[in-house]
């Protein structure tokens, strides 16, 4: 799939279920503002993924806030086991500290397959961090931390994006994941 598509679908994702049911309060300013950078790994293994990374990590932690806040890391063609992919995590974290940039930016993550400890694979709730591909999400410290200092109640989100995966459910995410596949389908 070309990298164009990869991203329109990551785009629309964003749009239609992460801001568009409000999952995190704090991403729609940084994408209004095109504040967000897409960046699509053609890395096919884990230590390619680890450059890729480094890399982005140290772009954002040079470039302007006001041009580049966050960055969506999408890598198509590797660990898309979820398994995989979580234990990847604490290599990711590995990077961060050897970098000496914790504290300064942390890596989130997004998975076709992400389960939370707590549920079942099927759990409608695993989809408030199920992405169209896998993805690391690279954040400025600094901006999590006024966003959370901001928004009142920051301990709820959870809880109430768990609370919306239930109340949608199995059809309601299927449509969206229907729309969501449609961009990358006409980009091609």
């Amino acid at each position: 799939m070309h990298n164009d598509a990869i991203i329109a679908a990551t785009r629309v994702w964003l749009e239609n279920v992460v801001i568009g049911l409000n999952l995190c309060p704090f991403a729609k300013a940084v994408h209004v503002k095109n504040q967000i950078r897409f960046v699509v790994s053609c890395a096919h293994n884990s230590d390619a993924l680890l450059d890729d990374l480094e890399r982005e990590l140290q772009l954002l932690a040079e470039a302007d806030p006001e041009q580049i806040d966050t960055t969506l890391l999408i890598h198509p063609d590797v660990l898309t086991d979820f398994l995989d992919y979580n234990d990847f995590l604490d290599l990711c974290d590995s990077v961060v500290e050897e970098l000496e940039l914790d504290g300064i930016i942390q890596v989130a993550s997004f998975h076709p397959q992400y389960q939370f400890a707590d549920t079942t694979a099927e759990d409608v709730t695993n989809y408030t961090n199920r992405s169209p591909y896998p993805t690391l999400h690279l954040l400025r410290e600094d901006s999590v931390t006024r966003a959370v200092e901001s928004f009142p109640d920051v301990e709820e989100i959870y809880e109430k994006n768990r609370a919306t995966m239930e109340r949608l459910g199995k059809a309601g995410l299927e449509k969206l994941i229907a729309i969501n596949q449609q961009p990358a389908a006409d980009a091609e």
